[in-house]
């Protein structure tokens, strides 16, 4: 659940950060799957830590 919150906020938050740099369409794309890879990442570990918590 939280990792697929992550790519969500992640891929929203990589084309605000292109649309306020100026980028066109495809510099959206790219931030776009760079961040929702990123927050992926840190979704799934902390998916994992929440888990060996409980």
């Amino acid at each position: 659940m939280i990792m697929i919150a992550g790519v969500i906020l992640g891929a929203a938050v990589g084309v605000a950060m292109a649309r306020r740099r100026g980028g066109n369409r495809l510099d959206m794309v790219q931030h776009a799957a760079v961040m929702a890879l990123v927050f992926g990442v840190a979704g799934a570990a902390l998916t994992m830590l929440a888990q060996r918590m409980l």
